[in-house]
């Protein structure tokens, strides 16, 4: 592999979008000889992926027509990632100068739209890069040795969108990729690519919203599973073990700040009337798995609620949930608490996610 490696960064140096014969043999290269140099570390990374290691895939490519300024190798769990723009995967990238090669685990960075790729938001890469990161640290207890910039010298806009989608590297320089044991690099990249899928699966890179909205698709469209990247939603049963979670967290929140609780999530449009001081609040509870306490859903009952009583109801989201199936039996904890007195809903944005539509004759 080393002299594979090598080469590939040799031909770095003459790069050009078109099918030189310098692109040619790179080409050759990454799409036959790494790429089966990787495949032939199949036992050991899917090994070290664990349960999601059984549809280990192996993928590559150096350009669709034109030829990129970064040509890569991925692996990953074909079911959390199809296809490049989705998902999290192990990467191996090159410097655009041949200087160093990256040992990497990032996700998609583009969709496909109009026949061709655009690459995602800045912000969205971001967050998904960092809550990629957290998982990691979460798991391993550290970044190292992934935790070199990833900077790969790109200049053109999809290639930079692969480096910020890059969540953590290890760079390889030209001068030690001999002395590089490349299949214990790939194995504790996939060490660490694992937790990340794990987390995935129960949604926590999703908001609430985001997880809600794939509920009500996997609803209405039963055949259609979401992608990896896109995440998960829940199940009815382990929605409801996330639900009383939060209700158990919020009301023990409540009660060590001074309120007095009563549960009216059976009967009313809120979970819980909070007093203090004489002064009563109607509160919302919202709880999810995700890490992201940033977008909810809501009942159109709901929000004329906290709309025509602004100022008397409030929001608690409790984010960081975590879930545990076993033997059919979902178990939960954790919870963080994000309290909002006094919560306003027209500071935040709204947005229809679905509609009743009934048959009127």
């Amino acid at each position: 592999m080393q002299e594979v490696l090598e080469r590939i960064c040799q031909l770095q140096v003459h790069y050009s979008a078109n099918n030189t014969p310098a692109m040619q043999e790179r080409g050759r290269l990454v799409r036959g000889d790494l790429k089966a140099e990787i495949e032939k570390l199949g036992p050991r990374l899917a090994s070290a992926l664990g349960q999601f290691g059984h549809d280990l895939y192996v993928d590559a490519s150096d350009g669709i027509g034109r030829k990129t300024e970064l040509p890569w190798v991925r692996f990953c769990s074909r079911y959390m990632s199809p296809n490049p723009t989705e998902g999290f995967y192990g990467v191996l990238h090159f410097s655009t100068d041949g200087s160093a090669v990256h040992v990497t685990v990032g996700c998609g960075s583009s969709r496909f739209h109009n026949g061709s790729s655009v690459p995602l938001p800045d912000h969205e890469l971001d967050a998904q890069t960092a809550w990629a990161r957290q998982v990691v640290v979460e798991e391993v207890g550290t970044l190292a040795p992934f935790n070199d910039p990833a900077d790969f010298g790109a200049r053109r806009p999809l290639p930079i969108s692969f480096q910020r989608a890059t969540a953590i590297s290890h760079r390889v320089a030209y001068a030690d990729i001999r002395s590089t044991d490349f299949g214990r690099l790939f194995e504790e990249a996939a060490r660490r690519l694992r937790p990340i899928y794990a987390a995935q699966v129960t949604g926590r890179n999703l908001t609430d919203a985001d997880q809600r909205e794939l509920e009500i698709e996997a609803a209405l469209n039963p055949l259609n599973r979401p992608s990896g990247r896109q995440g998960y939603g829940l199940s009815a049963p382990a929605r409801r073990a996330v639900e009383r979670r939060a209700m158990e967290v919020t009301a023990q929140f409540l009660r060590d700040n001074g309120y007095t609780v009563r549960d009216t999530s059976a009967t009313r449009p809120f979970d819980f009337e909070a007093t203090l001081n004489g002064a009563l609040s109607k509160v919302e509870v919202k709880g999810t798995t995700s890490d992201r306490a940033d977008g909810i859903l809501m009942t159109a009952n709901e929000v004329a609620l906290h709309r025509n009583e602004k100022g008397s109801t409030a929001l608690a989201i409790v984010s960081s949930i975590r879930l545990v199936e076993q033997g059919g039996a979902y178990s939960c904890s954790g919870g963080t608490v994000e309290w909002l007195p006094g919560w306003d809903i027209d500071e935040w944005s709204h947005e229809p996610t679905a509609f009743r539509v009934t048959r009127t004759q």
